[in-house]
């Protein structure tokens, strides 16, 4: 941490002192990340994969990652291939992790992106996608497979 000589508030030493970049980076950042997990669950396959930008309508998070899994085993391992595509990436790991031993709603929650990866009837009940009907879809287009 540095401090700044025109004030006597503290800020990360690696932040810019261009009013509105460090913000601007962040939310480039948060993007970049929720677009990471959207791979991720495409990566095993995961159905009906949405990016929802939820930044403007909730102070929980900026992105939601929703995607289907069709067998207990495949939610598991879309849940594992998105840890494992944003540890490769980002060197990080969820903040909290939710769901993975039942394997039909896991939750992992990055901080400004959450991945909710759902059995096909567990998502229709749920229907997270109307209910932030009203959030930015953000569009995903899958890389081809490696």
């Amino acid at each position: 941490m540095t401090q700044s000589p025109d004030t006597q508030t503290f800020r990360p030493a690696n932040v810019s002192t261009v009013a509105g970049y460090a913000i601007e980076q962040a939310v480039a950042d948060s993007h970049e990340l929720a677009l990471t997990v959207a791979q991720g669950a495409d990566d095993r396959k995961g159905a009906d994969i949405v990016v929802l930008k939820v930044a403007e309508v909730s102070y929980l998070t900026d992105y939601f990652v929703i995607a289907t899994g069709f067998s207990h085993v495949q939610v598991r391992a879309i849940a594992n291939s998105i840890e494992q595509s944003v540890q490769e990436t980002y060197n990080r790991l969820p903040i909290h992790r939710e769901g993975h031993k039942d394997g039909s709603w896991v939750v992992l929650d990055y901080g400004e992106v959450i991945a909710h990866v759902f059995l096909q009837k567990e998502r229709e009940f749920y229907n997270l996608e109307a209910f932030w009907g009203h959030a930015e879809r953000v569009a995903f287009a899958a890389l081809p497979a490696r």
